[in-house]
């Protein structure tokens, strides 16, 4: 059955998500910021593709920055920063249908909160993508990972596509906390200016992100916080996988995730773009826990530091070594 849906912030995870729900028959609209709108009309089409062969075109997509797009919405799907999550609330709660079905794909652990005292009176899901996509030019964008995304448990409307699986699941906040464990690595990505695939293929980038991992993973478990596993291995054991030596990781790493040499964080993207990043919604939770619990984390709090000096900079990714970067 064909559903009406509204994407909410058409990024690069908004805009995959929402084209490829649009390939498969929905009638799908993209409430986007005028410079996405732009590129939109002078492109015409949004072109997708994928690791696994996927190549098309969803012709004269509908962009808007009108914030009426959201009320003929069965699903409003919400993929804005961190930082407009109450923004984009409030226009929900201005024009959306009371049954609208509201959906988290966001970054980071506190946004639903935040979606629901906005909107007291709407259902609102968590949501985890486990996958990265990344702009290959003008309106176009490229899925470089695997993975399904993984839904609050509840109801759920025919959105399984032949190109992006939904599960529903029982405990979505444990997976929020999983995946934040993965996109700490978000932060090293931006600041190596390396695709993924190359900085995964070097043992100093590889030990750098199992340390800031193992230090979050403390943080968590002095927080009585149990993060549940997003990939084939338990969170405890990535920090493990991450300092085996080269030839062996790739052989553990290819049967736990499908990874192209296009892959490269949305934090890197936001750099490029002279953009704010979530670093704040990443490290800057675990840094917040740190001190509940009474604890330092020397090296989250130095990537926290770096990214916000390379946005004050303004000149993009700064191209950092690991060395650069260890405490």
């Amino acid at each position: 059955m064909s559903l009406k849906i509204t994407v909410a912030g058409a990024g690069s995870i908004g805009c995959y998500v929402g084209g490829v729900l649009a390939l498969a028959g929905h009638d799908v609209r993209f409430l986007a910021r005028a410079r996405v709108v732009a590129g939109l009309s002078k492109m015409g089409a949004l072109k997708l593709s994928d690791y696994n062969g996927l190549n098309a075109s969803v012709a004269t997509p509908d962009f808007s920055e009108d914030p009426s797009v959201l009320g003929t919405a069965d699903v409003i799907l919400v993929t804005v920063k961190s930082s407009a999550t109450a923004e984009i609330a409030a226009l929900i709660r201005s024009h959306a249908k009371p049954d609208a079905l509201i959906i988290s794909l966001q970054n980071g652990v506190g946004n639903v909160g935040v979606l629901r005292a906005g909107l007291p009176d709407h259902d609102v899901r968590a949501a985890m993508v486990p996958f990265n996509v990344v702009p290959v030019g003008e309106a176009a964008y490229h899925r470089a990972t695997s993975g399904e995304i993984e839904v609050q448990a509840g109801s759920l409307p025919a959105l399984d596509t032949a190109h992006i699986a939904w599960r529903s699941v029982d405990n979505i906040e444990a997976v929020q906390w999983g995946k934040l464990l993965i996109n700490l690595g978000n932060a090293l990505n931006a600041l190596s200016d390396l695709p993924l695939l190359e900085m995964l293929n070097q043992w100093a980038w590889r030990k750098l992100m199992a340390d800031q991992m193992a230090e979050a993973l403390g943080i968590l478990k002095a927080n009585g916080i149990v993060p549940a596993k997003t990939t084939a291995a338990p969170p405890k054991a990535l920090p493990f996988i991450l300092r085996l030596p080269t030839p062996i990781f790739r052989r553990v790493a290819a049967q736990m995730l499908t990874i192209d040499p296009k892959a490269r964080s949305s934090m890197w993207d936001d750099l490029t773009q002279r953009r704010q990043t979530e670093v704040e919604a990443l490290q800057g939770v675990i840094i917040g826990l740190a001190a509940k619990s009474g604890q330092s984390a020397p090296l989250n709090t130095r990537i926290r530091a770096l990214i916000h000096d390379a946005e004050a900079a303004g000149n993009g990714p700064p191209g950092l070594a690991p060395t650069d970067i260890e405490v």
